[in-house]
């Protein structure tokens, strides 16, 4: 095609803008899921992978494989039950020595954002750095990832309330006030969307550990019901505990029972070497209550089912494919005989009938190239959009 079949083209084209607009439109909209869906899964299978890849191994209760990773990889919110992890698993990883053992305790909200119970070693190995402010150090300290902080527009130093742990039981734990410490830098992952706190942190929120007023101080007697047998003051109902831990009362925070009964959700598990992972996933093969998964073999298997489910909506896509292509078909035929007389007074004045068929076929592929173009451009629009409201 020369330039002057092709300006041709496009000045009938422009003449015709209302015919052309709506066929560029309609074609833009047949190509824009497929093309939108492609770049979607194509973004998430990175997204997905590559926290995978930094994510070496986690331990968690033996179940569904998908569900541990995805809720220790995401924040998932889980309400678990006996078949959670405790301190004692954390304790074991550790005694092992064959790597770094991050806990993660996970179930509890702030202002609808996920809040996470963990250690500064995540903040290391997700190789995150605050960019206000330091990270969690006392009981009661919060740092905000980045998303967090711009949506609720807090800085370090402000204070953050914790969801209620239950909203149809008037007993349950009451939210804890928490003190922001910093505000995290952007890195474009899950961590941007969440609320990080300490571990021990964490178990207060959820009514394990508490701080109350002290019964042995004078003032609050008439609080004090009695002693049990190890001595161990017993309050009423009048005692009142504390709901935000300051510097003033850090000291009167305690956890009842074990030590070592203290839930965890999971361990996130960055063995030393390669050696060491082997020896690790023969520990725990054998476990009847734990079980300790890769989560890149885990993502694979579940990328695995959505190419599947891909390639359907794939054959979909052909089907409307051909029906718009059919309809094309069917458009430019009625346009050929429309254009009947204009083909003939560009006959008698010596156009050669391969040049009409040229301005057919120039016609068509500025139509086609043009809708490619547009349907590109929006599925990027809306896979901006989409990656801006699910983080992954």
């Amino acid at each position: 095609m020369n330039g002057g079949l092709l300006r041709l083209t496009w000045r009938y084209l422009c003449f015709h803008r209302a015919r052309s607009l709506i066929l560029l439109v309609c074609l833009a909209l047949a190509f824009l899921l497929p093309v939108y869906l492609h770049l979607l899964i194509r973004a998430y299978e990175s997204s997905l992978t590559q926290r995978a890849e930094n994510t070496p191994l986690v331990l968690g209760p033996r179940g569904n494989e998908f569900e541990l990773v995805l809720r220790s990889l995401y924040f998932l919110s889980h309400e678990g039950g006996d078949s959670r992890l405790n301190l004692a698993d954390h304790q074991e990883m550790e005694q092992q020595e064959r790597g770094l053992a991050i806990p993660l305790h996970l179930g509890y909200t702030a202002q609808d954002a996920p809040v996470i119970g963990t250690s500064l070693d995540y903040f290391e190995h997700r190789q995150l750095r605050a960019a206000k402010g330091t990270f969690p150090l006392v009981l009661g300290d919060a740092v905000l990832g980045h998303d967090v902080a711009a949506r609720l527009e807090l800085e370090a130093g402000g204070h953050v309330l914790t969801d209620q742990t239950s909203l149809y039981n008037i007993a349950a734990e009451q939210p804890l006030r928490l003190r922001i410490t910093g505000v995290l830098a952007p890195v474009g992952t899950p961590d941007d969307s969440a609320i990080f706190v300490d571990v021990k942190t964490a178990w207060v929120i959820g009514g394990i550990g508490h701080g109350h007023e002290e019964l042995d101080d004078p003032e609050n007697q008439g609080k004090l019901l009695g002693r049990d047998e190890d001595g161990t003051p017993i309050g009423s109902a009048a005692v009142v505990p504390y709901r935000e831990i300051t510097e003033a009362n850090l000291s009167s925070f305690h956890f009842h029972g074990d030590p070592k009964t203290l839930p965890l959700t999971s361990l996130i598990v960055v063995p030393d070497s390669a050696k060491s992972a082997t020896i690790l996933k023969g520990h725990y093969v054998t476990s009847d209550t734990r079980q300790l998964v890769a989560p890149t073999e885990v993502v694979g298997d579940l990328l695995a089912i959505v190419f599947k489910v891909k390639r359907f909506f794939d054959a979909s896509f052909g089907l409307v494919m051909v029906m718009t292509v059919l309809f094309l078909i069917l458009v430019m035929t009625l346009t050929w005989k429309l254009r009947q007389r204009e083909r003939e007074t560009l006959k008698r004045i010596g156009c050669a009938r391969l040049t009409l068929v040229g301005l057919q076929v120039s016609e068509l592929f500025i139509l086609l190239g043009g809708a490619l173009a547009l349907a590109f451009v929006l599925a990027y629009l809306l896979l901006f959009v989409t990656q801006s409201i699910f983080v992954l």
